[in-house]
């Protein structure tokens, strides 16, 4: 008697076809290649197939964001987040009625620039999140280049997220935070303690990739997952303070703050855990693995993220500089770009360092 099989289809099988029809295949490009065709450091577990292979020139890769590959859903997940972010900001900042994007030309009785300090830390915010949307698709889309290229640009994707760490930081902490917490042991060393973490975690992921070959053991995982971790849990803070203190229904703000917290969970559950494609290697390798629904986690986070504190900004302007003083906005501002360049600053010591490395396994 013949079996019948009611296993469900796999997700590779179901939208194929669409990708291709969406993103055809182009004749100059190589096809992808199976891992056991690219080195090692190239390969993710139980990722079989759908690679591109190494050491092409630099045009094919960037062509590829118009290949089916394992890499494709990854690349466009952030690339399009960044677009929606900043039309976004730009949709909000028209609606309302401009003026908000940290400096505006003044009338005709004024000369030169007049900088509104309020909103100075929501353009910083917006900044940090397309810096690191953008490097990681970059990084995604060019990383197979070389091993090289690999370990350089993941550096600089790790230097993407700790600003954007630090511009979370920033903005939560002016705009969604309340009185008491503001008041707190906590908020006053926030920022300080939020900026070296930030760089902590971005040093910590650099030394994790450059320190452990494949197969990876678990100190390298701890060494990305826990820093981060706790930032994260620093980060939060003045919204869980809110989200535990003051009714849910006193801001529109608190409901988005809530989801995205959960929205970060699960990316974080599907960053450290190689589900689904655990239980079914290959299966999952163009579509559905555990990357993938980490990079669309990730891009609903951001968005949750940004319209919740659109809504705390409305509701901080006008007394933010009266509570705060321009000076400390400024310095609290000018604290960013610092951060942001002790981060680049370390990825460029620990590529020499990998570059390094390299020549010495090639003699």
């Amino acid at each position: 008697m013949p079996r019948v099989s009611f296993a469900p289809p796999s997700l590779s099988l179901t939208f194929l076809p669409l990708l291709h029809r969406l993103l055809p295949s182009l004749p100059s490009l190589p096809p992808t290649v199976r891992d056991v065709d690219v080195p090692p450091l190239f390969r993710e577990r139980f990722i079989l197939s759908g690679y591109r292979p190494v050491g092409l020139p630099w045009r094919c890769y960037v062509l590829s964001l118009f290949q089916i590959h394992n890499e494709t859903l990854n690349v466009w997940s952030h690339l399009l987040a960044a677009v929606c972010v900043a039309l976004r900001f730009m949709m909000f900042t028209v609606l309302q009625g401009g003026g908000i994007l940290g400096f505006r030309l003044q009338g005709p009785e004024g000369q030169g620039f007049s900088v509104d300090v309020s909103s100075l830390p929501l353009v910083l915010y917006v900044l940090s999140a397309v810096t690191y949307l953008i490097c990681s698709g970059v990084t995604h889309l060019l990383q197979s280049h070389s091993e090289l290229s690999h370990y350089s640009l993941f550096l600089l994707d790790y230097v993407g997220v700790a600003v954007y760490q630090y511009g979370c930081a920033l903005a939560l902490s002016l705009y969604s935070s309340d009185t008491a917490w503001t008041q707190s042991m906590l908020g006053q060393v926030f920022l300080p303690a939020a900026a070296l973490l930030a760089w902590f975690s971005c040093t910590t992921c650099c030394y994790a990739k450059l320190r452990f070959r494949r197969p990876y053991p678990l100190r390298r995982k701890l060494c990305q997952v826990v820093p981060m971790g706790v930032a994260y849990l620093l980060d939060i803070s003045p919204v869980a303070h809110r989200l535990t203190t003051a009714s849910w229904t006193s801001s529109a703000a608190l409901p988005l703050h809530f989801l995205q917290v959960v929205l970060f969970l699960l990316s974080a559950f599907f960053f450290s855990c190689p589900v689904p494609e655990r239980f079914s290697p290959g299966r999952y390798d163009i579509v559905g693995h555990g990357h993938q629904l980490f990079h669309v986690l990730l891009f609903l986070c951001t968005l949750a993220q940004q319209e919740a504190l659109f809504q705390d900004f409305l509701w901080r302007r006008p007394a933010l500089v009266g509570e705060f003083g321009e000076e400390r906005l400024l310095l609290a501002c000018a604290s960013f770009f610092c951060l942001a360049l002790c981060c680049a600053m370390t990825a460029l010591v620990m590529r020499r360092r990998a570059r390094a490395q390299l020549m010495k396994e090639q003699i």
